[in-house]
């Protein structure tokens, strides 16, 4: 190279070369910028997508969870209220059967052949589960001539079944007000 000075267009060409040249860089740095700047960007997006993501997964889950804890509660709810109706007409039933019971018992009372019979037949069965030697027979005050019937009528069956004795005290005990039968208890009361 000479040593020569540059004349004005030399120094304008060389000036336009070192204007390219730095605007080039700045070009490239720019660029640069931009890239790490999108990639930040796209960094961040996917960073708070997935915070969001996790944000609406865990209020699903709880929705979810709620639904099913309400599902539960409405089909307890409804097994509760089914059951309870149920109950309800079972005791229904229960009451009209003891009224019918206890009408039928009246009127077993009331004649006096058949009620010394059915008399006869629960006094059997009472022995039959107690099994024991001795026996207080509890009846109505006014149905005592009737339970002394009975209980010979008993005694003698329950011997002819078992092969047994039993020695039974009948008492005249319960209330009038009730519609009639028996109470076996075992042992004696005196």
């Amino acid at each position: 190279m000479s040593s020569r000075p540059l004349n004005d267009d030399e120094v304008l060409t060389e000036m336009n070369k070192m204007v390219a040249f730095i605007k080039q860089e700045a070009l490239e740095k720019a660029r640069e910028i931009r890239v790490k700047a999108d990639e930040e960007f796209a960094i961040e997006k996917a960073k708070l997508v997935k915070q969001e993501q996790h944000a609406i997964d865990a209020q699903y889950e709880k929705k979810r969870k709620g639904a099913e804890v309400a599902q539960k509660i409405a089909q307890s709810t409804l097994t509760n209220k089914s059951r309870l109706k149920l109950l309800q007409q079972r005791e229904e039933h229960l009451q009209d059967l003891f009224s019918t019971a206890r009408d039928s018992i009246v009127t077993l009372a009331n004649d006096e052949g058949r009620y010394v019979q059915f008399l006869e037949g629960v006094i059997v069965q009472g022995f039959l589960q107690l099994l024991e030697p001795d026996v207080t027979v509890y009846a109505r005050q006014k149905d005592a001539s009737v339970l002394q019937r009975a209980v010979e009528g008993a005694s003698k069956q329950y011997t002819n079944i078992s092969g047994r004795t039993v020695n039974v005290t009948p008492q005249g005990t319960l209330s009038n007000d009730i519609a009639g039968g028996v109470k076996l208890i075992s042992g004696t009361s005196g």
